[in-house]
């Protein structure tokens, strides 16, 4: 296993032991798991991230696919974008989503707002500048 693969399975295992809450850098903070399959392994996937509820629809999350501000996507972003459907694990409830990309100035208002909430996405934002713009992607239940 890679660094960041027994990274993510501490903060996996720590999110199911305590209901969807995690401590250390994601303390407090709104995380999912999502399930998602491997565009070329056909592995199945689960990756922690953050996430921001739509303040006018309850059915829909938003990820940031930030890679904490690399020069490139994550895999799960092009994962999840080939597929378009996914499944998300929210506190102790896991349900099936539909993935779109959010794009424009709907995608730079809500990344403003989660980097306003959050400032360590605005400084992936700087990191990333002028060599990619973070993706956001709208996870919506199935």
């Amino acid at each position: 296993m890679t660094a960041m693969s027994d990274w993510n399975t501490n903060i996996i295992n720590e999110f199911r032991a305590n209901e969807g809450r995690v401590g250390g850098p994601f303390e407090g903070a709104p995380m999912i798991l999502v399930h998602h399959r491997g565009r070329k392994t056909g592995r199945d996937l689960v990756t922690p991230t953050m996430y921001m509820a739509d303040e006018q629809d309850p059915a829909v999350v938003y990820v940031f696919a930030s890679k904490a501000g690399a020069p490139t996507n994550p895999d799960w972003y092009f994962n999840l974008t080939a597929a378009g459907n996914a499944e998300a694990e929210i506190g102790t409830e896991t349900f099936p989503v539909v993935v779109t990309e959010v794009t424009g100035a709907a995608r730079d208002r809500i990344y403003a707002e989660q980097a306003r909430r959050y400032p360590g996405f605005a400084e992936y934002a700087q990191k990333t500048a002028g060599i990619r713009t973070i993706p956001v992607l709208a996870l919506r239940r199935a």
